[in-house]
């Protein structure tokens, strides 16, 4: 099945907190035996709730998961602008394309966590701020995957005559995805500079974002169907409806993923999906109910996916 020349798929979106690395391998050694797209991990310095909990840095673990695995692609749900330079974020991205063969996924934002950026010395600036940085920060990026050097001065970052090699194995780059749903900056970034957007869980109308986004594509004489769309979504799925009930009752107040949940046994979960397709939607990042259980991940692999072979 295709939505606009993009075949839909199915990635999971898995934070890494409590996770040791070996368990994390192992997930992802699952992930891709399953068929699954692609595997997300987040960029955090701690859970946002359980801040005492192990939590790996997601860069690094890209690395040790792209030695680990061959076919699935690896990215991140999303990097924090404000966390990396960008120039040596552009060096690092490259690095990790070729370390994976060519599999990685760049997912970029502006940051949100206050208490993070404030517990690790970074400045937390107003949103608008912060948007402006994100902005100048995904012009050198652009520019260190695809030029031979790179000159810009811009109001917060400045970069000169600087050299990115080798460059990324992906062509033109790797694709790149912003994640955030602001109307009036954030989705104008959009469709200046991603691949792809991914709709972060628990908006109020869908819709409403794709019209203020396609008005955006518009304004930068962009066609909106070059940009492939996906959506950051809860997903409750159990064999029967019992199970999905008792399921729904210990996750439904996990906000603001349960805003836009989708719940029920594998059949009700595929006709879901299909209203979510049809709004173009054609890469859906999976945060499972119970952080991708082996069984949840066999159940929706096997029961799900082939619907939209």
């Amino acid at each position: 099945m295709e939505v606009n020349g993009h075949k839909v798929k199915f990635g999971v979106f898995l934070p890494q907190a409590g996770f040791q690395f070996e368990a994390l391998a192992e997930r992802a050694s699952l992930i891709e035996q399953l068929g699954y797209h692609s595997l997300w991990l987040v960029d955090h310095m701690w859970s946002p709730r359980a801040k005492d909990i192990d939590h790996l840095e997601c860069l690094m673990s890209l690395c040790g998961l792209a030695s680990r695995t061959q076919r699935l692609r690896l990215g991140t749900l999303v990097l924090c602008n404000s966390f990396r330079n960008p120039a040596l974020l552009a060096k690092m991205l490259s690095t990790l394309d070729h370390i994976s063969a060519g599999r990685l996924e760049v997912g970029l934002g502006a940051g949100w966590m206050a208490e993070e950026f404030e517990g690790y010395g970074y400045e937390f600036a107003p949103i608008g701020t912060r948007l402006k940085q994100l902005e100048e920060s995904l012009r050198i990026l652009k520019s260190m995957f695809t030029e031979s050097r790179t000159t810009f001065h811009g109001k917060f970052y400045k970069v000169t005559d600087a050299p990115n090699n080798p460059k990324p194995l992906q062509k033109p780059h790797p694709p790149l995805t912003i994640g955030g749903s602001g109307e009036k900056v954030m989705l104008r970034l959009v469709a200046r500079y991603a691949d792809r957007w991914n709709c972060p869980a628990g908006y109020r109308s869908f819709e409403q974002k794709l019209n203020a986004l396609r008005a955006h594509c518009e304004a930068v004489g962009r066609d909106i169907r070059t940009l492939e769309l996906s959506e950051q979504v809860l997903v409750c799925v159990r064999a029967t409806q019992a199970e999905v009930d008792q399921e729904w009752e210990r996750v439904k107040n996990l906000k603001p993923f349960s805003f836009t949940a989708i719940k029920g046994t594998p059949p009700q979960v595929i006709e879901s999906i299909r209203e979510r397709v049809g709004r173009g939607v054609s890469l859906f990042t999976i945060f499972f109910s119970d952080l991708a259980s082996p069984e949840t991940l066999k159940l929706f692999a096997h029961e799900v996916i082939p619907a939209f072979a």
